[in-house]
C-alpha cells in the first residue's frame, strides 16, 4: 500500500528565505503534550512541568531555523526535552546536597492502585539517587518505551553506552525495589 503524501500544512517549510508554514505557536500547540509526557516520565514531578515545557520551546524556537528535516521535529523536541530535564535533575541533585528535600512524585495516575503508587514512588526514589544519565536512559527505554537506538540518539551517545546505562539503572532498581 503506498504511503500517503505528507500534507503541506503539516510540514515546516525550511527553504532559505521562506517563512515556515508552522509558526512556533503552531509547533507548541501540536507538540506540547508530547513534550510534557516525556518530561514527566523523566522527571517524575509535575510541579515544574509547565516551566520545563516552556524552557524546551524557548530553546526550540531559537534553533528552529537550524532544523534541516521538518519531519524530525518530534524527535528534535524530545532531544531538547532530555537536555532540559538533565539540567534540572543535576541542579536538583546539587540542591539536595545542601538542603533536605521533601519532594514527592507527582502526576501518578489517580486510577493506579495503592500498591502501584507505592511502587512508582519507590522507583522514583531510587532514580533520584542514581546518576542523571543512567536515570534518563532508563526512563526513556523502560518507562517511555523508546528503543535503545532512539535513546542513543536522544542522549547523543553510543548504543553501547545506552545499554550500559540502562543495565546499571535496572540493576539498582531491582536491588532496591525488586523486579520492575
Amino acid at each position: 500500500m503506498p504511503r500517503p503524501e505528507p500534507r503541506a500544512d503539516l510540514s515546516l517549510h525550511l527553504v532559505a528565505g521562506e517563512e515556515p508554514l508552522l509558526s512556533p505557536a503552531d509547533i507548541y500547540r501540536r507538540y506540547c503534550r508530547y513534550v510534557g509526557a516525556v518530561i514527566l516520565r523523566l522527571d517524575g514531578r509535575a510541579s515544574d512541568l509547565e516551566d520545563l515545557i516552556q524552557d524546551v520551546f524557548v530553546e526550540a524556537t531559537a534553533g528552529l531555523s537550524r532544523l534541516r528535516d521538518p519531519e524530525a521535529i518530534r524527535g528534535w523536541l524530545a532531544t531538547i526535552a532530555v537536555r532540559t530535564v538533565r539540567r534540572r535533575l543535576r541542579l536538583r541533585r546539587l540542591t539536595r546536597l545542601f538542603f533536605e528535600s521533601a519532594e514527592t512524585v507527582e502526576g501518578i495516575d489517580a486510577a493506579a492502585s495503592p500498591q502501584d503508587r507505592l511502587l512508582l514512588r519507590a522507583v522514583y526514589r531510587v532514580l533520584d539517587e542514581m546518576p542523571t544519565d543512567d536515570r534518563i536512559a532508563f526512563c526513556l527505554h523502560r518507562l517511555e518505551g523508546e528503543t535503545i537506538e532512539a535513546v542513543a540518539k536522544l542522549c547523543a551517545c553510543s548504543i553501547a553506552t545506552v545499554k550500559r546505562r540502562v543495565a546499571r539503572a535496572q540493576k539498582r532498581v531491582e536491588e532496591r525495589v525488586g523486579d520492575v
